[in-house]
């Protein structure tokens, strides 16, 4: 079976798949992994291996793959340096592969769930994968500008630990959905500037385009019955 026949048999229950391993890989190895858990470490390797296959299959794009390929050898290479001898250098190395992999599945989720066609369970799925996308982009940012400023964030020290990816993702949640508890904080206006354009997107997303897909999707069982 070709790549395209796959691609047309199992594109949209590829968009649950991907979501299932993305909130895996949140909410449950990179707790882990800030306990010190090195194992989770490899996990989240071999999860990111089923992501870059899982967006080519969606995509079909060479150029997608390429840069997944790129940043998964961007996140062993930070694993590698990181055991030898952490720095800044492999922090950043971590946030610039994160980086590629969100905007990198954000694009091919956004094209495959707002595609021409029927709106179905997986692509209501897919609007959710984009929203949690969209927080790990923005995790990835946030390490950037605290690499950069130290002091850019009270409460939250940017430094290359397990338990980074934790923190700068509970930061990313609270501030997409506008929960913030108070125990960190943005102070570089860069840093606020990023947390105001999130959680505009935080609002508006859920309201507009996820409801709208809901919407649809109702409407057409209510045709079929």
């Amino acid at each position: 079976m070709s790549t395209g026949e796959l691609r047309e048999r199992w594109g949209d229950s590829l968009l649950t798949v991907l979501t299932v391993l993305l909130l895996v890989m949140i909410f449950v190895v990179a707790p882990l992994q800030a306990l010190g858990l090195f194992e989770f470490q490899i996990f989240e390797l071999l999860l990111a291996l089923v992501l870059v296959g899982g967006v080519f299959l969606m995509s079909g794009s060479t150029l997608a793959v390429v840069t997944m390929l790129v940043a998964l050898v961007m996140i062993v290479t930070g694993g590698i340096l990181r055991l030898r001898s952490p720095s800044i250098f492999d922090l950043n190395l971590f946030a610039a592969s994160w980086l590629l992999v969100g905007l990198t599945m954000a694009v091919t989720v956004a094209r495959a769930t707002f595609a021409p066609g029927r709106v179905t369970y997986h692509r209501v799925i897919g609007a959710v994968l984009l929203y949690l996308t969209v927080a790990v982009i923005f995790a990835a940012l946030y390490t950037f500008v605290g690499t950069l400023r130290p002091d850019a964030f009270p409460g939250m020290k940017v430094e290359d630990s397990p338990t980074l990816a934790s923190r700068v993702l509970y930061f990313s949640f609270a501030t997409l959905t506008t929960t913030g508890y108070g125990d960190v904080a943005p102070l570089h206006p860069i840093a606020r500037s990023l947390c105001n354009l999130e959680a505009i997107f935080g609002q508006l997303y859920p309201a507009t385009l996820l409801a709208r897909l809901v919407t649809l999707e109702i409407e057409h069982r209510n045709e079929e019955s």
